[in-house]
């Protein structure tokens, strides 16, 4: 016989992890308990040898499907002798480790149950079990308690409490279990909060709207999505009026994987992750089948499926897929409450549909694509964050880091534990700002947190960085592109020296310059900046963001005198008048708000300016998209480059793309020179793994060429899956680089 104590940690509460010990105690003839606490879970176990050996390995093989878990402690203690074997309440002690599980999209046996006409959930638009529905964005504290979530106040039924209460349910312990009797209810609102149905007639009635061309927003787990229907361009062209954005693409939700079909070219992969458990937003080739107006201009479409029993039942009553965008206002976080939704999107949406259980914490859509048949994410939010990672040695403080001012996350490391926060979105207005303090304090909240280090950019204008000043606490500021090669690190567990290519939009500089085309030598405690992209100047600062031809002309100027320039046939010159040029001119000589750039994210800009693709820009990243659209497989050459001591000079590849003003011609060399750097300098380092991080990496086609140049040499090389590699990633290769001791 054999008795022992395990703890388990990790994601390992609201998963259905009790009642999967209990069968499995059962099962084995074991006698003992199991429990929840601050920690993880408790197990005790009395039996035979074999019988308690053939426990753990179930448990260390397969575990319940949405758990992870980050480590299993077993000790031999002296035996009880138990006659049965138990679940106990949950306790709290004074250490909080538990890792809060992430949304997880409804489950199969959910969606049978709201359409089985004999089950007493039918048609219940807010139905879970253990292993789906909400929980990160419901919770309040560890341990995951129905009391510790905003489902408190709502008590259970006689039907709910006997699943409930019963372990070889699957909703034994599912913290949001309800019904129709018991639960939250629905409710439709016009946009001046006047209440118009409830519950199935209130879902009939919102696609009744939708199905007419109404604009209207729609409560999802984490938060307020705008929707219409994808099909119908005068109610997208209203969208985008009304939201002032012009091109920006949108998001676009599907009944099932068969409509998704219909409307892009998916790989196997592909067709995997959308119909994952996570089912987050994902980047495909579109067919254009939907309106022209979701993604102009691009050939990618970002799909996904319908993720609640809500989106079920209301699918029920569409007749076409629908746009499901975010509702926020620009550069603010989503949206969690009606009557702030209806304040600040009452002129955009006609009708609200709500339901009485309060968000706690924000969770937007994860975005992701596929590159080299793995998934990449973008967007770390619903279905995966808050992600966790475990470091190999045990810290002696407590540290925070707080990201960038763009695409703000927060970590948090205590113990052996990283946890990367949800995605909170740019720091550029005061609800953004609150929601970021707001998410801090939520961390805090759930591990009983308390900074003894905050790690911030190096930029003094960031939000963040303002923030970490006015704290009391030791602060470290940690170069943005050395932060970008600590994340790769950070998910791989690197502790080695690294060649890494760190390519993006912007980040300050330790020159005082806008950097963003860096190579770096480095290691978890300090980089060498051997080589970057020869500095050009941003014609009017900002504006030359939302400007590409501005980036061109002044690469121009950097080459050709304003007599030639001007003499240049060439989209870029056609963009300006005469007098506009000479003005510019004077601008750049001068040096009059003109930083100073070695961006990689600008030169792409240039290029859509160049090739005649696009003088301007409404979002991020958009010329980005329209030069991979444009990229010809079949054109193998590549622009010249020099250097320049350790400067990469482009000098060459500009006055070549004057003579070629052709634009598949000009974006096809264009990625495959940046291959060719990336290349040409890697094998300066032959005997180091090579790091390729930054935004400008989401470019899938240049990703994939780089990767298959490096697998065709045998080269080890290393790019975040599972941590964005824009700027969302930067918090965790901030607290990375605290992570000696």
């Amino acid at each position: 016989m054999k008795s022992v104590k395990i703890q388990v940690k990790g994601i390992v509460q609201g998963v259905g992890f009790r009642p999967f010990v209990y069968k499995l105690a059962s099962t084995n003839n074991l006698f003992g308990w199991v429990n929840n606490d601050d920690s993880g879970v408790n197990i005790l176990l009395e039996g035979k040898v074999d019988s308690v050996n053939n426990f753990l390995e179930v448990l260390q093989n397969n575990p319940p499907v949405l758990s992870k878990i980050d480590s299993i402690d077993i000790k031999e203690k002296e035996k009880e002798n138990f006659s049965s074997f138990e679940i106990y309440e949950s306790k709290t002690n004074s250490n909080k480790s538990t890792i809060i599980s992430p949304d997880i999209a409804i489950c199969d046996d959910c969606i049978e149950d709201i359409n089985d006409k004999n089950n007493f959930r039918y048609n219940y638009a807010l139905t879970n079990c253990t292993n789906c529905g909400p929980r990160y964005s419901i919770i309040k504290t560890v341990p995951y308690d129905r009391k510790n979530t905003s489902m408190a106040d709502f008590i259970m039924c006689e039907k709910c409490a006997k699943e409930y209460k019963n372990p070889l349910n699957r909703r034994y312990h599912a913290q949001p279990v309800s019904c129709e009797v018991c639960g939250p209810k629905i409710a439709l609102y016009d946009n001046s909060n006047n209440e118009l149905e409830k519950d199935l007639e209130a879902i009939k009635k919102l696609a009744q709207m939708i199905n007419q061309g109404h604009i209207v927003a729609l409560k999802g787990m984490g938060g307020f999505h705008i929707v219409c229907d994808a099909t119908n361009d005068e109610a997208i062209k209203k969208l985008r009026s009304k939201k002032n954005r012009p091109t920006k693409p949108f998001a676009v939700m599907f009944k099932n994987i068969n409509q998704v079909k219909e409307n892009a070219n998916l790989t196997q992969k592909e067709q995997e992750i959308i119909s994952s458990k996570e089912k987050p937003i994902t980047l495909v080739n579109s067919k254009s089948k939907l309106s022209k107006e979701i993604a102009p201009n691009i050939d990618r479409l970002g799909c996904f499926l319908a993720y609640t029993p809500l989106h079920i039942i209301l699918f029920n009553y569409l007749k076409n897929p629908i746009i499901a965008t975010s509702a926020n206002l620009s550069g603010e976080p989503i949206v969690r409450f009606k009557d702030e939704l209806i304040k600040k999107l009452g002129n955009v949406v006609d009708y609200v549909l709500d339901f009485n259980r309060d968000i706690v914490n924000a969770c937007d859509d994860s975005v992701v694509q596929v590159v080299n048949d793995n998934i990449q994410v973008l967007r770390n939010a619903r279905g995966y964050a808050p992600t966790s990672l475990k470091l190999e040695k045990k810290l002696a403080k407590n540290i925070i880091a707080l990201g960038a001012n763009q695409k703000s996350t927060i970590s948090i490391a205590f113990e052996d534990n990283l946890i990367l926060s949800p995605h909170i979105g740019d720091l550029n207005s005061i609800t953004s700002l609150e929601y970021f303090i707001r998410t801090i304090k939520t961390f805090e909240d759930f591990y009983d947190f308390k900074a003894d280090v905050i790690v911030c950019d190096k930029h003094p204008s960031y939000e963040s960085t303002k923030w970490a000043k006015e704290q009391d606490i030791e602060l470290v500021q940690i170069q943005h592109h050395y932060a970008h090669v600590l994340s790769t690190m950070a998910e791989y567990s690197l502790d080695e020296e690294v060649l890494a290519f760190s390519f993006d939009g912007t980040g300050f500089g330790d020159d005082g310059n806008i950097w963003g085309g860096e190579v770096f030598l480095a290691n978890k405690k300090e980089y060498k900046r051997i080589n970057h992209f020869k500095y050009f100047k941003l014609l009017g600062g900002e504006k030359s963001v939302k400007e590409p031809k501005r980036v061109a002309l002044s690469l121009l100027f950097d080459i050709f005198t304003l007599e030639d320039v001007l003499e240049i046939e060439n989209p870029t010159i056609k963009a300006f008048t005469k007098s506009e040029i000479k003005l510019m001119h004077t601008i750049w000589k001068k040096g009059l708000n003109s930083p100073l750039t070695s961006s990689v994210g600008r030169l792409f800009d240039s290029i859509a300016s160049f090739s005649g693709i696009a003088q301007s820009q409404s979002y991020e990243g958009e010329t980005g998209l329209q030069i991979e659209m444009a990229y010809d497989s079949s054109i193998k050459e590549f622009y010249a480059f020099s250097f320049e001591e350790d400067k990469i000079d482009l000098s060459e590849c500009v006055k070549q793309i004057i003579e070629d003003n052709n634009t598949k011609l000009i974006c096809s060399k264009f990625i495959n020179m940046l291959v060719e750097i990336v290349i040409y300098l890697s094998q300066k380092y032959e005997k180091l793994p090579v790091i390729l991080t930054g935004g400008v990496f989401q470019n899938k086609t240049l990703l994939e060429l780089v990767c298959k140049r490096f697998d065709s040499v045998n080269r080890k090389y290393f790019y975040t899956k599972k941590i964005p590699l824009n700027d969302a990633g930067i918090s965790i290769g901030q607290i990375y680089s605290q992570t000696q001791a």
